[in-house]
């Protein structure tokens, strides 16, 4: 069994909509599926700008 199964798999779309923006955030192209040919770079800077939107979210909504 994955351990990388959603706990509400309809958010799917949402997660890759959000990925999506990231990445073109910081200049990172992806493309639908598959996108082990992204440097770990490229890979990190795309995580780590959803973290930080996820981050400024939050925040935002303790304030």
């Amino acid at each position: 069994m994955s351990k990388n199964q959603k706990l509400v798999p309809e958010a799917r779309a949402a997660l890759d909509k959000f990925k999506m923006e990231a990445a073109s955030e910081v200049g990172v192209t992806l493309k639908q599926g598959y996108n082990g040919d992204l440097t770990s770079k490229q890979a990190g800077s795309v995580g780590g700008q959803m973290v930080k939107k996820m981050v400024e979210k939050y925040e935002n909504e303790i304030k």
